[in-house]
Order: C-alpha cells, then sequence, then structure tokens
C-alpha cells in the first residue's frame, strides 16, 4: 500500500521523505482544507528533496466553482509548477450544483500533462459518485482524492470500497481525512491500494500583543513511521 502525505511546509516534506512515505502532496493551510503552495515553498522542496511532488492547486478556500480570473490563477499555477518539476498536480473544477465542471476539469488535466492528475476531495461534494468516477476517467484523471464522502474516511470505507470495484484499475482511488496509524490498517483491508494523511502534530508558539496564539501543524516524523508500519507489516 502506498503512502501519501499532506505536506504543508518544507518540514512537514522533510519528515515524509525521512520516515520513508512515498509521496506527498504539497499544500498550505490545511485549517481550511487546503490551498495552493507559495512559489518558493514548492521550489525549495523540489530541489532539495527527491519525495515524489504533487502540488495541490487551490487558489483559495470556500468552493470549488472558480470565476474567470480564478481559473487564470489555477492554469497559470499548474504552468509553474510543471517548469519547476513537479511530479504531479491535485486540483479539480465544480459547477453550482456541485457536478463536475467537465469542460474546465478536462483543460486542467490536458495542460497538466504529462504529469498525472489527482482529482481532489471536490469529490466528496457531488450527487452521483458512480457516474462521477466514470466522467473523470473518460476525462483522463489518473486518481481521485476522497473520503467517501464521510467527514472522516474511516466512516465512508464502504464507498471507498465501492469505487474501487466499481473503476477496475481504470482510476486510482486515494483514501483521505483523518487516517492515522489507528486505523491505516482498515484500509488495506479493505483492498484499497492508497493513502492520504497529514500525520499532523501541533507545534505551540508563542502568543504577542497583536497576533493570537494560532497552532501551527507539522507533519510528525514518528506518526509517519507508524502509518507505515500499520500499512506495511503484519500486526
Amino acid at each position: 500500500m502506498l503512502l501519501e502525505i499532506c505536506a504543508n511546509s518544507y518540514q512537514s516534506a522533510k519528515h515524509a521523505q525521512d520516515a520513508g512515505a512515498d509521496r506527498i502532496e504539497l499544500c498550505s493551510e490545511l485549517a481550511v482544507g487546503g490551498i495552493t503552495p507559495s512559489y518558493g515553498v514548492i521550489k525549495q522542496v523540489v530541489s532539495e528533496l527527491d519525495i515524489e511532488t504533487y502540488v495541490l492547486i487551490r487558489p483559495r478556500s470556500g468552493n470549488f466553482c472558480y470565476s474567470e480570473k480564478e481559473f487564470e490563477v489555477i492554469k497559470n499555477d499548474i504552468q509553474i509548477c510543471k517548469t519547476i518539476g513537479c511530479h504531479g498536480i491535485v486540483s479539480g473544477v465544480l459547477k453550482n450544483d456541485n457536478s463536475i465542471d467537465i469542460e474546465r476539469t478536462r483543460e486542467l488535466i490536458e495542460l497538466s500533462k504529462p504529469l498525472p492528475f489527482t482529482f481532489h476531495r471536490a469529490f466528496d461534494l457531488v450527487q452521483n459518485p458512480k457516474e462521477a468516477l466514470e466522467q473523470l476517467i473518460v476525462l483522463g484523471a489518473n486518481r481521485i482524492l476522497t473520503s467517501g464522502q464521510q467527514p472522516k474516511a474511516i466512516a465512508g470505507i464502504a464507498l471507498l470500497k465501492m469505487l474501487k470495484q466499481h473503476a477496475q484499475n481504470r482510476i486510482i482511488i486515494l483514501a483521505g481525512s483523518g487516517i492515522s496509524s489507528e486505523n491505516a490498517a482498515a484500509f488495506k483491508t479493505a483492498g484499497l491500494d492508497e493513502i492520504h494523511a497529514s500525520a499532523s502534530e501541533l507545534i505551540s508558539t508563542e502568543s504577542s500583543e497583536y497576533f493570537s496564539n494560532t497552532p501551527q501543524t507539522v507533519s510528525s516524523l514518528t506518526e509517519i513511521k507508524a502509518i507505515l508500519k500499520a500499512i506495511r507489516y503484519e500486526l
């Protein structure tokens, strides 16, 4: 089973590599579901680390319906990621009714080539997951990041199994949301091939007169190793 770490910084990416994870999804601002990281972070990770690096291309928090200007930003960010040597793109677009925006998503997949394309957790908002799965296969997406349309993937494991079976190896189902060393083995037992986890731990920061004590997180080296142990060795 493959482990992708949702890395929110260079340090998180380094921990993922040092622990032996297979891949990272590089992003920022996990508290709002993740947005595109800065050019500086992307460049530093790709140039200094060896781990396979996919980048989340999401210009803002909130919904997944974008204006023309926001869509231009997404396309520009994909071009930058291709130029500086990233290994994959994570993105996607919905319509106002939460169906997949076929035309815009097709454009992003084509623009991303030859890099693989993951359709992100916007998938968890679609009304008909089987239909959306088939649409993404036709569009040429390589994988779908999904929690099984539940707040935590462990609660969506039945749908995850169904999607995996329905896909018939035409697209990869990447399970994500709330996966930890305590429940990771359940996804292996369910027959899934890939999981996605942030493996986050809190870092305390000092507050000041002007800034509140906003918690910071980093992917934990210890937790990543524990997840890998859970999915790669018999317990």
